[in-house]
């Protein structure tokens, strides 16, 4: 059994202005404390008499990745300033350390023809109309998979072709949606909804058992579509979000009304589908004869 990991009185002392005075999250709070418990792990004594050094070398000899690396700097740097100002400290040894630059990672999305594959859904039961409906509407939206999952009846104009969305810190934004879309969520919601339906909801999309679909439960049956139609890449909830935001710039689109579309608050975490799309060219360039040889 491993033995318990006990924090200093200093550690808890700063866990507790994070929780009481800096009224951190729930999840942010827990990660902070379990980054402390892991340094404190690792050098068995008390963190407060770490040297540069020491702190260099955690970073670094760690099979850490530098996302990992520049979590950590940021928990202990935090941690060391809170002691400096204080007075428990002299000076903070992680002043010196630099963050780590941290790789993007470009999104993964499917390939038009990989969508269409995706979409190619045999309809014969009332999940099968509803799994249509869903993975059309995300397509044809880029909205997010917590958005979709949310949606209510009241946020569907089934005349005016267009979705209501209340997306990240409660703003509203409005999406037109495809003919297309249309034709299948309302067949879906008039004709096979009520199937699964067991007690009255206002959210769109339900399970077997009449109660908002979850997260989990949207992602098994993505993944499921996918493995069936031998898409073999690796898939998230996000992936058709991805999808759409990168065929709309393959296609023509402006970066700003696809900003407006994914209801992102800084162009620059739009511009991450610009890399997606030079990647595609540049792997397209590749096919020219002249690689070939």
């Amino acid at each position: 059994m491993k033995e318990e990991i006990i924090l200093s009185r200093e550690v808890e002392e700063y866990l507790d202005y994070l929780k009481f005075e800096r009224k951190l999250s729930q999840n942010t709070y827990n990660s902070y404390r379990y980054n402390l418990m892991q340094v404190t792990d690792y050098f068995k004594k008390n963190i407060l008499n770490l040297t540069e050094d020491d702190i260099r070398n955690f970073l670094y000899n760690k099979d850490n990745t530098s996302k990992t690396r520049a979590h950590y700097l940021t928990v202990l740097n935090s941690f060391y300033n809170y002691m400096l100002d204080f007075g428990h400290i002299t000076n903070n040894p992680c002043a010196n350390i630099k963050s780590p630059k941290i790789e993007k990672r470009l999104p993964n999305y499917l390939t038009e023809e990989e969508v269409d594959r995706l979409l190619d859904i045999s309809l014969t039961k009332p999940i099968d109309y509803r799994n249509k409906a869903m993975l059309e509407l995300l397509y044809a939206t880029g909205i997010r998979v917590s958005e979709l999952l949310n949606l209510t009846l009241a946020n569907y104009n089934e005349e005016g072709e267009f979705i209501k969305i209340m997306g990240k810190g409660s703003k509203e934004r409005i999406i037109p949606i495809s003919d297309i879309t249309v034709k299948y969520l309302n067949l879906y919601i008039n004709e096979y909804r009520n199937f699964l339906l067991k007690v009255p909801s206002s959210y769109i999309f339900i399970n077997y058992n009449g109660q908002k679909m979850s997260r989990q439960g949207f992602f098994k049956i993505l993944k499921s579509l996918c493995q069936e139609r031998n898409i073999e890449k690796e898939i998230s909830p996000h992936t058709l979000r991805h999808s759409f935001a990168t065929h709309l710039l393959n296609n023509g689109a402006d970066l700003r009304v696809i900003q407006e579309l994914l209801g992102h608050e800084n162009i620059k975490t739009t511009q991450i589908y610009s890399h997606v799309s030079n990647k595609k060219i540049e792997d397209d360039y590749k096919n020219h004869p002249h690689f070939q040889k």
